[in-house]
């Protein structure tokens, strides 16, 4: 069972980046998902979750930038991130929720992929 994370990198400011999250070992299908971001010395930040039904959810921080989705076929969440700030630097990491959980609590989480941000 586990969840890891591809897609982080350097870029400028203004930039975008899709970031993906292959899962293995569960049933992909049946759990709520979620992006989650931590910066060192931070608690991890909540970003977005997509519920089986392909229901999204987002974080003020990040609505109208970012963008999740599911590929249950190929057991992959995504994060497309737009219009990329330096304050989105941070090391990102998908989530499964429990079932019948809250949106920000999570049972498993990828190591994460670093995404940094700067001129």
């Amino acid at each position: 069972v586990q969840l890891v994370e591809s897609g982080g990198g350097m870029l400028q400011p203004g930039g975008s980046l899709r970031l993906s999250c292959a899962a293995s070992g569960f049933t992909f299908s049946s759990y709520n998902m979620s992006w989650i971001r931590q910066v060192p010395g931070k608690g991890p930040e909540w970003l977005s979750t997509i519920n089986t039904g392909g229901g999204t959810f987002y974080a003020d921080s990040v609505k109208g930038r970012f963008s999740i989705s599911r590929s249950n076929a190929d057991d992959t969440l995504y994060l497309r991130m737009n219009s990329l700030k330096p304050e989105d630097t941070a090391l990102y990491f998908c989530a499964r929720v429990p079932k019948g959980d809250s949106y920000y609590v999570y049972n498993l989480r990828g190591p994460g992929t670093q995404v940094t941000v700067s001129s």
